[in-house]
């Protein structure tokens, strides 16, 4: 009998390579097909392990954000204890940015995805706003930890990480058409901090 993680192995197979085709081509060419030619598997058994194309577009979805999320995870625990909210915005916006490879992959394909739900395809009502409004809760907790004393209410605050949740999401699709470099991009990512962070 197969071993739970040979099918987790296999499962990881067949999003990974889902995730190469749609970088590559775009959502709508993640077929059974041409899942199975990537993985150098059977469309059988793509089958097997999604018994539908929507299984496996929900699963490559959330592979993404999780391999994101662990990356974020990573990062902000090398910022060590003493880390300042501002270094905390600093490194959960960068890792949205397409500042490499994979992460401009990653903006690829969640972007896909997005796009679908507003074309009512496959995707639709899979995946809600539930990264962003993380992103926003994250952003409005680092937020109120600097604005501490002030006269800030939680509205503003919340107005303001949606502000840059919002911002961020921007940039990073425009990079994708060549609006900024990565360099040029986080130097956009540090001004938006400085003119939303008290001095």
């Amino acid at each position: 009998m197969p071993r739970l993680a040979d099918h987790e192995q296999r499962r990881k197979q067949i999003t990974d390579a889902t995730r190469r085709v749609i970088a590559r081509d775009g959502l709508t060419a993640a077929t059974f097909q041409s899942v199975a030619a990537e993985a150098g598997i059977s469309v059988r058994l793509v089958q097997y392990y999604f018994g539908t194309k929507r299984e496996f577009l929900i699963a490559t979805h959330q592979a993404v954000v999780v391999d994101a999320g662990a990356r974020l995870g990573a990062g902000l625990t090398a910022l060590g204890p003493d880390a300042t909210p501002r270094d905390i915005l600093r490194t959960t916006f960068a890792e949205l940015l397409p500042l490499d490879d994979t992460r401009r992959d990653e903006v690829l394909i969640l972007g896909a995805f997005q796009a679908a739900q507003l074309g009512r395809a496959e995707v639709e009502n899979t995946i809600g706003n539930g990264p962003a409004r993380y992103m926003v809760d994250a952003a409005a907790q680092q937020l109120a930890r600097l604005r501490k004393g002030t006269d800030a209410r939680m509205e503003t605050i919340t107005l303001d990480a949606e502000l840059l949740v919002a911002a961020v999401g921007g940039l990073a699709q425009g990079m994708l058409s060549g609006f900024a470099t990565p360099e040029h991009a986080e130097l956009l990512l540090d001004r938006l901090l400085d003119r939303l962070l008290p001095p």
